[in-house]
C-alpha cells in the first residue's frame, strides 16, 4: 500500500495542507519550511501503532503538544492528520485513517483524542468518541491503532503504519556508537545502530544485500572491490571493504574508515533493499558525489519498483532534480507564508508546469522558486 492522500492541519508549520501523493515525493522548499515535519506527521503516526508506542509516547517524545501545534493555530487549535491508503497510486483508497488531538481540559497537559475515524472502501468503522469513551473519558488517551484487541477490523492500518522506515544517517555516529551517551533513540533513524540491524538479519537475506551494494560501490567508489560484514574479537559488528592496493593485505578498511559519501551510500542502499515499506528519507545527496546524486532518482525508481513500495524524500539538491524522469505531479513544493507554509504539487503550479511541459527539468523549472527571494543580501553580510 501506499498513502495516496494526506491532510494535516495545526501540525507544526501547516496550519491546514491537503496532497495527493504518489509513489515517488519529492519534498522540495526553502530552509525551515517544514519539509523535516511533513515527514514527521508519518513519523508520528507509526509511533502511535508501533509496539511501546501510543498517543502519550508519541507526543511526549515530541516535547508536548504545544511543540507539535502550529504556531498560526487560532481558533481551532486541535492537531489533525488523515491519511488516505492505497494499493497503488492508480487506485482510490481502501483505508481512510484520520485522527485529532487536544489538550485535556482542568490544567493536565495530557493529550487526549477530539476524534478518531477509520473508513474501508467508504464504510466508516471507527467513530470515536463513542458510548464507551463518554462513560470513561481515560479511553481517549489511546488511540485504536496501539490496541490490538480494538483494531481486528482494520488491523492493515496499524501494520501500515508500523512498517514506515525513516532514515537520515549520520556517519559520525556510525564510525563512533559510543560517543553517543544520550539515552537510546527509537527505530535508530540517525544509524547509531545501522551495523547490528545488518547482522541481525538473516545470513543469506544479508549477503545478498551486501552484494548487491557491492556491486554499487564498485561503480561509485574508486578502487573498491569488496564488502562484507564481519566481527572482531570482542563479538562487535562491523562492515569491511577491501581496495585494490600495490601492497598484499594492505588494502582493508573497517566502517570508522570510510568517507561520509560511502557511510550514506550503503545506509541508503540498504535501506531501499531492506523491506517493502513506505521509506521517508532526509537529504539523501548530503555527502554524496554530484554524478551519484544524479543518478539517485532512477536508482530509487527501479528499486521500489522491484519492492513495490513508497519513497518521499527531501531535497536541495539541483543534480538530484536533474533527471528527466522526474513528473510534476511528483514533487511536492513548500512555501512559508504569513499564515503557515503552504504545500502545492509543482504540477499545479501554472508557470511550473508551463516550464516542464517545454522540457525543463523541475531542478530549472521548480527549484528557484525555493530560493529566499533576497538571498544575494547574504554575500554583503560583514
Amino acid at each position: 500500500m501506499i498513502i495516496s492522500h494526506l491532510i494535516l492541519k495545526n501540525w507544526r508549520n501547516f496550519r491546514h495542507i491537503e496532497v495527493d501523493l504518489r509513489d515517488r515525493v519529492f519534498l522540495v522548499g526553502p530552509n525551515a519550511s517544514g519539509k523535516s515535519n511533513f515527514l514527521d506527521a508519518l513519523r508520528f503516526l507509526r509511533d502511535l501503532a508501533k509496539d511501546g508506542g501510543g498517543l502519550q509516547k508519541a507526543v511526549r517524545d515530541r516535547g508536548g503538544l504545544s511543540k507539535i501545534r502550529c504556531l498560526y493555530a487560532r481558533r481551532y487549535p486541535d492537531v489533525e492528520i488523515e491519511v488516505h491508503l492505497s494499493e497503488n497510486e492508480l487506485q482510490p483508497p481502501t483505508w481512510k485513517y484520520g485522527i485529532g488531538i487536544k489538550q485535556r481540559k482542568g490544567g493536565q497537559n495530557d493529550p487526549v483524542l477530539s476524534y478518531e475515524k477509520v473508513w474501508k472502501n467508504e464504510k466508516q468503522l471507527v467513530n470515536r468518541p463513542n458510548d464507551e469513551d463518554e462513560k470513561d473519558n481515560l479511553r481517549l488517551t489511546q488511540t485504536y491503532l496501539e490496541q490490538i484487541n480494538a483494531n481486528a477490523e482494520f488491523r492493515e492500518v496499524p501494520k501500515f503504519l508500523e512498517s514506515i522506515l525513516y532514515l537520515h544517517l549520520v556517519p559520525q555516529l556510525l564510525r563512533h556508537p559510543e560517543a553517543f551517551s544520550g539515552p537510546g533513540v527509537q527505530e535508530d533513524p540517525f544509524g547509531r545502530n545501522f551495523l547490528e540491524r545488518v547482522t541481525k538479519t538473516p545470513e543469506k537475506t544479508r549477503r545478498s544485500r551486501l552484494k548487491k551494494i557491492e556491486d554499487a560501490l564498485r561503480i561509485a567508489v574508486p578502487q573498491l572491490k569488496q564488502l562484507t560484514d564481519i566481527k572482531d574479537e570482542m563479538g562487535i559488528p562491523h562492515l569491511e571493504a577491501v581496495y585494490e592496493h600495490w601492497r598484499p593485505g594492505a588494502g582493508k578498511q573497517r566502517e570508522d574508515q570510510f568517507s561520509d559519501g560511502t557511510i550514506r551510500l550503503i545506509g541508503l542502499l540498504w535501506s531501499l533493499l531492506e523491506s517493502d515499506s513506505l521509506l521517508l528519507l532526509e537529504e539523501p545527496e548530503l555527502s554524496l558525489n554530484a554524478g551519484i546524486t544524479a543518478k539517485l532518482p532512477s536508482l530509487i525508481y527501479r528499486l521500489q519498483k522491484a519492492k513495490k513500495r513508497q519513497v518521499m524524500l527531501s531535497t536541495h539538491s539541483a543534480d538530484l532534480l536533474s533527471d528527466g524522469g522526474i513528473g510534476g505531479e511528483e514533487v511536492l513544493m513548500l512555501t512559508p507564508t504569513a499564515e503557515g507554509t503552504k504545500a502545492e504539487l509543482a504540477s499545479s503550479i501554472e508557470e511550473v508546469s508551463s516550464l516542464l511541459d517545454a522540457g525543463l527539468t523541475v531542478a530549472d523549472a521548480a527549484l528557484p522558486r525555493a530560493t529566499p527571494k533576497q538571498i544575494e543580501q547574504l554575500s554583503l553580510l560583514r
